[in-house]
């Protein structure tokens, strides 16, 4: 029986008369497994490379589930729910709660825990691969030509495969800052499985990985200074949002050193010897680059297919994820498009439907949702209040809360919750939401839905709310904030 490949100018290939696969992918992170396993599904013959499994990924290391299971959001969460227990306990003494004597915490618990985890779900991507009917080779996959990978070990042995479309899925990895002594920091990867728990910490950047790893080693009872070359963290995000973060981030006690770049490490008896561009000096026990990710696309022998990438190395691909090579195509952080899993899994999905399914769909990036897990969160969807401005045709309504959650009334935290609506004013379609307080994300997840099918302000404000709630402020707020026109800058009155 021949196999439907539905793409332009690709006539059907029967099986087994050219090609060992109908489909060959290239790592098994999110994307990859993804594609692999729905393009199974299709009736598609699939073969799929990943390395062997570690924490800490290399050249020859890796796993099944790629950078977000083994060695970003699922064990950064778990250390995220980690350190959140500091502020629990603090807050639950005005709730009658008696902690007589010291709490302690146990670092090597807590990564032995972690690590259980990430083996555990390692195993589980390997069943699913498996039970879809895919074939799983280990090693590590580069491109011959536009039909044929070379699987290659550590030993040096190499075997090739030919198959009529090839999916690149193979990430992005963290990148070092070029400054002397850059050798002692490390990056996200070794953050994750460090052997000590820091009792100083310095970090530079200002994005995610370095805004979440701040919370969670002060959480721990580290001592955190955070360098961000902007104003304020989280470049990007809505600006009102990035200042609430900021002072959150305070008011845990994390030092910010806005405007501020690392210039030199060295070592001491004492530590790492931190010195910034201002000439400020400081010993940490660990420094963390937190400053980026880059594709990884640099061992895939990428013009033996005529494959382009952009000056970052990222591929580039159509709207359908196909690169420069008809055959060969890539989904997931190594296009640099929008570099979270569900978006991965997303343009893996588009594209087993494009080519095996018979159904041509591009990835929607439209009100895509995202989170930052600093402690409290932070969670956008859709436009931010710059964005907007930058997009409308005409004014804008912005519609603000900024209240003391009723846990923290009776525990007595500073620290408030801020909502923001961004309106169109023309036609009360709601553009934007964005939260930073408890529980956020799985809120935003929900106003996600309501996004993307076009919600206007009124029917946010003809929604029921459920009480007592932090999510019913999003059904509540009825009072403008201001009014702002394209002509004018948005102003932050957090």
């Amino acid at each position: 029986m021949a196999r439907k490949m539905l793409v332009d100018g690709e006539a059907p290939v029967a099986d087994g008369e050219a090609y060992d696969y109908d489909l060959f992918v290239i790592g098994a992170g999110s994307g990859g497994v993804r594609g692999s396993r729905t393009a199974a599904s299709f009736g598609a013959k699939v073969a799929i490379c990943e390395l062997p499994f570690h924490p800490i990924s290399s050249d020859w290391l890796g796993g099944h589930g790629g950078t977000c299971v083994i060695r970003g959001c699922v064990p950064k969460k778990i250390l995220v729910y980690g350190s959140s227990f500091r502020g629990e306990f603090e807050d639950s003494k005005n709730f009658g709660w008696e902690i007589n004597g010291d709490i302690n915490f146990n670092w090597k618990k807590l990564l032995e825990n972690k690590t259980k985890e990430i083996v555990r779900l390692n195993e589980v991507h390997q069943r699913i691969i498996a039970n879809a009917g895919v074939t799983m080779i280990e090693g590590a996959g580069s491109l011959v030509d536009a039909h044929t990978v070379e699987v290659s070990q550590p030993d040096g042995s190499k075997q090739r495969y030919t198959a009529k479309h090839i999916l690149i899925a193979t990430g992005s990895r963290a990148q070092r800052v070029n400054i002397p002594g850059k050798e002692l920091a490390i990056t996200s990867d070794e953050a994750l499985s460090l052997e000590e728990l820091p009792k100083r910490a310095v970090i530079l950047g200002g994005g995610y990985i370095a805004v979440e790893f701040a919370s969670i080693w002060r959480g721990m009872g580290a001592e955190v200074d955070l360098f961000y070359r902007r104003e304020l963290p989280l470049r990007g995000f809505d600006d009102e949002m990035r200042a609430v973060v900021a002072r959150n981030l305070e008011g845990r006690g994390i030092k910010l050193h806005p405007g501020t770049n690392l210039s030199e490490l060295s070592k001491t008896d004492d530590g790492i010897k931190v010195v910034t561009d201002k000439g400020e000096e400081l010993i940490a026990d660990v420094v963390l680059f937190a400053t980026g990710r880059t594709p990884n696309s640099q061992r895939l022998n990428l013009q033996a297919a005529g494959v382009e990438v952009d000056q970052i190395g990222a591929i580039k691909v159509d709207e359908y994820s196909r690169t420069s090579a008809p055959s060969v195509w890539a989904v997931g952080d190594v296009t640099n498009r929008i570099n979270l899993t569900p978006v991965a899994l997303m343009e893996a999905t588009c594209f087993t439907k494009t080519v095996f399914g018979g159904q041509p769909v591009k990835p929607d990036y439209r009100d895509v949702p995202c989170a930052v897990f600093s402690i409290p969160p932070l969670s956008v969807v859709g436009l931010s209040e710059q964005q907007a401005l930058e997009e409308a045709k005409g004014d804008i309504h912005v519609f603000t809360s900024s209240f003391n959650p009723m846990k923290n009334s009776i525990s007595k935290r500073q620290e408030k919750t801020v909502m923001k609506l961004v309106v169109d004013a023309e036609t009360d379609k709601v553009l934007g939401a964005s939260m930073c307080g408890p529980d956020a994300p799985e809120i935003i997840q929900g106003i996600a839905v309501a996004l993307k099918c076009g919600a206007t302000k009124a029917n946010f404000d003809s929604t029921v709310g459920i009480h007592p709630s932090a999510a019913e402020e999003f059904v509540t707020m009825r009072t403008l904030t201001r009014r702002v026109s394209p002509t004018s800058k948005p102003k932050t009155n957090l």
